[in-house]
């Protein structure tokens, strides 16, 4: 098995907002992308005007999850079944079991989730942070969940950062930012990443607004920023490759 990078989110659409540019450029050297999604995001939004009813939307956002990874060239998708805003309620063995079972299947080099604040303090993004750590660490203990399989240590853990891509990106000096441990050009993936987005319909508005109806669209869409959780210490900072140091 060639290298694998392993995306933990709790929603679909935090793929594509946070990682869609990672996601093509790595998928396109060859580099096996897995994504796992918690929810189906049931409680977000439908669109505006709304493109579905409630009772549709669960079925609607996977639909749409699944465009957009085939845009990205995500080559698996996990969904966990968990309902969206009870996921900090989830009962922790069974996430772990999943998370585990994933993670020893697909070997990765690299896992990224979110930051442990969830970068806005969402439920959801809070605690699919606090299970990926977990099952990161229990991954690579032989002595839990022996019949998931051979233990496997990831290289690396990264988190996405903090504040919102959309404004991080802005600063003009992103290197002199705290936290800032990888700033990775997906300038080349723009178009595809902007793709993407749009696969994620009923989210169109916040994609308007911070995205593609922005004037500074491309450095938007074109630059992605990552600090790690633990891995090799980093030789500067910010690396331009997730995979440096790794070997």
């Amino acid at each position: 098995m060639g290298r694998t990078l392993l995306l933990i989110f709790a929603h679909p659409d935090d793929e594509t907002f946070l990682t869609g540019g990672v996601a093509c450029r790595y998928s396109s050297d060859g580099t096996r992308v897995v994504l796992a999604t918690a929810t189906r995001g049931e409680s977000g939004k439908a669109g505006d005007p709304p493109l579905c009813s409630p009772a549709e939307l669960p079925a609607v956002r996977e639909a749409e999850l699944r465009r957009a990874a085939a845009i990205l060239g995500i080559a698996q998708i996990h969904l966990l079944g968990y309902r969206d805003r009870e996921l900090a309620t989830a009962p922790p063995d069974r996430v772990r079991e999943q998370l585990v079972t994933i993670i020893r299947d697909c070997r990765p080099a690299v896992v990224v989730s979110f930051d442990p604040h969830g970068g806005n303090l969402h439920p959801d993004h809070v605690a699919i942070s606090r299970f990926a750590s977990d099952a990161v660490v229990a991954a690579a203990d032989a002595r839990y969940l022996p019949a998931t399989g051979p233990a496997h240590a990831a290289g690396r853990l990264v988190w996405t950062p903090g504040r919102h891509p959309w404004q991080l990106v802005r600063e003009p000096d992103i290197a002199a930012c705290p936290g800032v441990d990888f700033v990775i050009d997906v300038g080349a993936w723009r178009e595809r990443k902007a793709a993407a987005l749009g696969a994620h319909a009923t989210q169109h508005k916040s994609v308007e607004r911070n995205f593609v109806s922005q004037p500074d669209r491309d450095r938007l869409l074109g630059i992605e920023v990552f600090r790690q959780a633990f891995g090799p210490v980093l030789a500067r900072r910010p690396l331009d490759d997730l995979f440096d140091g790794l070997g």
